[in-house]
Formats: C-alpha cells, structure tokens, sequence
C-alpha cells in the first residue's frame, strides 16, 4: 500500500487534503498521472499544506463552474437516431463517447468520461444517463434511442414504440386470419 494526499475529492477514498494508502496501481496509473493527489512524503505534504488554500480555492471555482453547466444539463433529453430490428434491439449500441458528442453538439460541455453508462444502450428507448460534471455533482440526463426522428418524438409523448408496433402487427395477423376464416367459410358453402 502507497500513502498520497489526495488533491480532490474522490468517491469511496475522501476528500481535498486526506492522506490515504491506496494500491500501488492505482496511485501509479489513476491518481497521479491525472493530478488527483501525491505521493505523501514529507516534502510534499509541507508542499500540499503551503498551497492548500489556492488548490480549495481552484476546487470552489470548478464546483461551482460544474454546477452552473449541471443546472442547464439536468432533465435534458438527447435524440439520438440508430438503426434497429423489429423487436427494438439496436443493431449496435449506443455509448458514452455518442451520448457525449450529442450533449456538445446541443451546446452543453461534456467529456466523454463525465457520462457514466455501466454498460452500453443497446435497446431503443428513453434511457437516464448520470453525467458527473465534478467530483461533487452529478446530473442526470435522458438518452431518446429511436430509428427515426419521427419514432424519437412518439417516444417523447411518452408512447412505448416497440410495443405500440406489435401491437399494429397483432392486429393485423388478426385481421388477417379473420379474412382467411371468412374465405375458407364461403369456400366450403360452395362445395
């Protein structure tokens, strides 16, 4: 285990100026490289107590920067349009990186690492999305999956596609075997 000082909060470990021990990998590959904290030596601690004020100070300015973009993000609802089969299962899926690009090309200043999906979209439909702005917010957005513009704003009514299509597919197998009913009979009085 490696001591650091963390620089940021970071979720499950603590928050700006707490010493940590962390595995080696982690504080090698995660925390160091993207400045999240530092090795806990007794220069840098003396380092990190001399400038604590100004790396607060940096945090206040980012949380509150990331607050103000989430007030405008929070609830949004972002189109977009995928090729999929009959049963609504996308022929290939939707990931953080798309959700992304559509949140910038609205306007909005995502990174393709702030939108948190566990596992990508693969089903269309009106799916919420956590996009964690800064280490202290987090927004939640809505992914609108369809195959067409049109599919896209159904689903903003609220209305289920895929179910609303088996069901006009039900009726018209029903229709259908009726109308075969209806032949076989008169067939059968000719006889």
């Amino acid at each position: 285990m490696v001591e650091v000082i963390l620089l940021e909060r970071v979720g499950k470990l603590g928050s700006i100026g707490d010493v940590v021990k962390v595995k080696p990998g982690f504080a090698r590959n995660f925390l160091l490289p993207q400045k999240k904290a530092l090795r806990a030596t007794a220069a840098n601690k003396s380092l990190f107590e001399a400038q604590r004020a100004q790396i607060e100070a940096n945090n206040q300015k980012a949380k509150e920067a990331a607050i103000a973009n989430g007030e405008n993000l929070a609830g949004q609802a972002f189109v977009l349009i995928r090729s999929a089969g009959e049963s609504g299962q996308l022929y290939g899926s939707v990931s953080s990186r798309d959700i992304a690009e559509a949140a910038i090309a609205a306007g909005f200043k995502v990174e393709r690492h702030q939108v948190l999906l566990n596992a990508p979209i693969k089903t269309i439909g009106f799916h919420s999305v956590n996009v964690k702005l800064h280490p202290e917010v987090e927004v939640q957005i809505q992914a609108n999956v369809a195959r067409t513009t049109e599919e896209a704003e159904r689903q903003a009514k609220g209305e289920d596609v895929v179910q609303a299509k088996l069901a006009e597919e039900r009726a018209a197998a029903a229709e259908q075997a009726a109308e075969i009913a209806e032949n076989a009979v008169e067939l059968d009085g000719r006889e």
